[in-house]
């Protein structure tokens, strides 16, 4: 029988559970730490609705896992702030005394609450999750056993998952690698950020704390998940009137800048400023920058006294300050540069551009002279961005032969699948 999975980004904005438990031990480490506290603070949770550490608990203490184990593994998760053993009790005592503290099973849902969660629900096989959990373990096993400070912290881990719960085990197996900050390779992190994704992890149960030894910044990374990214993207957080209501120009300005979990600190930042600077510097006149930009964020009008919204380079240049801003935070050593423009691809987007603006959306054909020229004189890439950012904002209808050209030139730049979907565009035959 399938095992029904919970949606825990629903209910969860960090770490949850006995994992969860852990953290919030580790964060108060400085402080006395004796069974009585622990118990509390478990309490605590329980109470502030985590009723996923009562079924962690009991996952454990239903599992053949021998006391040894679980001690072993619960140590590593919290850098030995509290020890079962030192209170005088083994460690399956001590976690029936947090499952009594935890209701029994979560509180019931309504229907409609259920269906849209059944909607959103993870499938995952278990033995599909046991075979990556393990194979990360088994990855991290050398770091593991050079830093954390507990023997026979790996099997411990490696059985959690093989005879008790793999996705348990698997925020384990991460509270470990934080409590001791075992560093942790970009590519290990994407498959760690990839399987807490497939599980419905909120994105800071393996982001947050994690010790994660980046890849040089790239401003010519493309392979951004859901998508958007540079001009484009900051186009659509200030697109018409409704992004006054989520603050001033510059905060959407430093949340595009800013870095979500799942990306190198300064990844967002790297590409926006890459697009600024390849426009500042490029021979496009002043009115050209600034229809192209009030085109794009469907601001036809400037709002009078809007300073930062200022027309053509002005603007850019206040963009370009917030991203060197972010970047001196974030990373120092970064000095920024312009990638290599993707010339190769001038005349096959050039056709694309062409292409669309006969579309009956009047915004892009007027702007359509000034995107060609971004695409011939600036860079393909970016003229292709904002050729699909365009068609999305206005509405504009796409079929699937211009779709499957958009996907094999997205493929060719490097793009996630779901760059090029055109999601807000209807399509229709042969458009």
């Amino acid at each position: 029988m399938a095992r029904t999975r919970e949606v825990y980004v629903y209910d969860y904005a960090a770490d949850f559970g006995l994992s969860g438990l852990a953290g919030t031990l580790c964060a108060r480490s400085c402080l006395r730490l004796d069974e009585p506290v622990v118990l509390d603070v478990a309490e605590a949770e329980a109470e502030d609705d985590d009723h996923r550490l009562g079924a962690d608990v009991r996952l454990l203490l239903e599992s053949p896992l021998p006391d040894e184990v679980l001690r072993t593994v619960w140590l590593a998760a919290v850098r030995r702030c509290f020890d079962p053993a030192e209170a005088g009790t083994d460690t399956r005592t001590w976690l029936a005394a947090v499952a009594e503290l935890c209701p029994p099973r979560a509180a019931e849902r309504d229907p409609y609450e259920l269906r849209s969660l059944d909607d959103a629900r993870p499938d995952v096989p278990e033995e599909e999750l046991r075979r990556a959990v393990a194979a990360e373990i088994g990855s991290a096993s050398a770091a593991l056993e050079l830093r954390v400070a507990v023997p026979g912290a790996v099997p411990a881990l490696l059985r959690v998952v093989r005879e008790a719960d793999a996705d348990l085990g698997l925020r384990l197996f991460l509270r470990a690698l934080k409590a001791y900050s075992v560093p942790v390779g970009a590519d290990a992190y994407d498959r760690l950020f990839a399987l807490g994704d497939g599980l419905a992890y909120p994105p800071a149960v393996v982001h947050d704390g994690l010790a994660v030894r980046w890849r040089p910044l790239d401003p010519g990374r493309r392979d951004f998940a859901r998508g958007g990214f540079g001009l484009p993207m900051l186009a659509a957080a200030l697109r018409g009137t409704e992004w006054t209501y989520g603050g001033t120009p510059r905060e959407h300005i430093q949340r595009v800048a800013d870095d979500g979990p799942g990306h190198a600190p300064g990844a967002y930042a790297a590409v926006l400023l890459d697009d600024v600077w390849r426009l500042l510097d490029s021979a496009l006149p002043e009115e050209a920058i600034g229809l192209l930009w009030r085109t794009a964020a469907r601001r036809p009008h400037l709002p009078d006294g809007d300073e930062f919204d200022a027309d053509g380079r002005v603007w850019l240049d206040q963009v370009s300050q917030v991203c060197h801003a972010h970047l001196a935070e974030v990373d120092p050593a970064y000095a920024p540069f312009l990638a290599p423009a993707r010339t190769d691809l001038t005349e096959a987007v050039l056709r694309e551009v062409r292409e669309a603006v006969h579309a009956d959306a009047e915004q892009v054909r007027g702007v359509a002279r000034v995107l060609e020229d971004v695409v011939t004189a600036v860079d393909p890439d970016l003229g292709f961005r904002l050729l699909l950012h365009l068609l999305d904002t206005y509405a504009v209808p796409v079929g699937e032969p211009a779709r499957d050209r958009y996907r094999a030139l997205g493929v060719r730049l490097g793009f996630s699948t779901d760059h090029t979907g055109t999601e807000g565009a209807d399509a229709r035959p042969g458009g």
